[in-house]
């Protein structure tokens, strides 16, 4: 099996490509190559099996990045949320035409490949008194559910005349992101319980009860990758996908990291920032996922569980990383 992963430098990239490296395998079948694209090349990886590491333009994707005979894309190049509403254009070049340049690259290959594509929560609205069943509307309210609600289109598009297979993983808010802040407007999500895991204070721009559609990294990993082999004739013509993910209030986050590593709450002081709370303000606070489960993909574990996770597999390479 060969496989791209776009946006293979991106935290998630790294995730899925860990997993494929320490398996070996793909829904019971071997990886043969693995290429990671993304704009700077991607750090090498030890793998049983070729790995190639490509800089580039996902906009205008060279031919090596999508060679003949890709089996799987996993499409996780994007421009974050608060970046993509502060530079229109950038936004609209990564995450709009980025995703046509995937299409473009798929047509040209003999056999169409199963694209797994990662929208957003970002592309739906509603608020916190949202619950949002999975025949809800998408209607986002900012530029980036927008792309990536635009993006879906594309790739359903593209899937039903037969040029690529396509899975679209409306991906819940990630948390704990290991590593360092980003410009994603949900950033705090991961900094609230991250910093304080670190020792170091950090700020809560948006109020205790604020609620958020959540996912670990290692469920988002397993989600992706189960998306990568799911029978296409179970969707029955509809591609996007919501994942169970869990709705917690970040009062309730702070009390979970508080039971895990207790004076870690006082580490957080609350801030009120207008901007961030005008672009996560409109994001639904739950989805009832009902579909998902039916369709193989993992429920999600408790926040105690999240916190462990991170605890176990991110903390001392986030400390690693940032030269803690």
């Amino acid at each position: 099996m060969n496989i791209t992963i776009l946006g293979g430098g991106g935290f998630l990239g790294r995730k899925v490509a860990e997993r494929l490296a320490a398996s070996g395998e793909l829904g019971g079948r071997p990886v043969t190559s693995l290429i990671l694209f993304d704009l700077n090349a991607p750090a090498p990886l030890d793998a049983p099996f070729s790995v190639k590491c490509l800089g580039g333009d996902v906009a205008d994707l060279p031919q090596a990045a999508i060679p003949e005979g890709t089996d799987v894309i996993f499409h996780l190049a994007a421009v974050v949320s608060a970046a993509a509403e502060a530079d229109y254009d950038l936004g609209r070049r990564v995450n709009l035409r980025g995703t046509d340049s995937v299409v473009d690259a798929c047509r040209h290959l003999k056999h169409p490949p199963r694209v797994v594509f990662t929208s957003s929560v970002a592309s739906f609205a509603g608020g916190q008194d949202a619950h949002l069943a999975d025949d809800a509307r998408q209607m986002p309210g900012n530029s980036y559910g927008a792309q990536k609600a635009a993006a879906e289109l594309i790739l359903s598009d593209a899937s039903r005349r037969g040029f690529l297979d396509a899975v679209n993983i409306r991906l819940p808010t990630i948390c704990v992101r290991p590593g360092a802040p980003n410009k994603a407007a949900s950033s705090f999500v991961s900094s609230i319980l991250r910093e304080p895991l670190l020792g170091l204070a950090t700020t809560l721009p948006v109020p205790e009860d604020f609620a958020v559609w959540i996912a670990s990294p290692a469920f988002a990993t397993a989600w992706l990758l189960h998306a990568a082999t799911l029978d296409s004739a179970l969707l029955d013509g509809d591609c996007g996908i919501n994942p169970p993910g869990i709705s917690a209030r970040v009062g309730d986050m702070l009390d979970a990291m508080e039971r895990a590593r207790p004076g870690t709450r006082s580490l957080v002081k609350a801030e009120p920032d207008a901007v961030v709370q005008a672009i996560v303000g409109t994001w639904p606070a739950a989805f009832a996922a009902s579909r998902a489960p039916g369709l193989g993909f993992v429920r999600h574990g408790s926040l105690d569980e999240l916190i462990a996770e991170f605890l176990l597999n991110d903390l001392e390479p986030t400390r690693r990383m940032r030269g803690m």
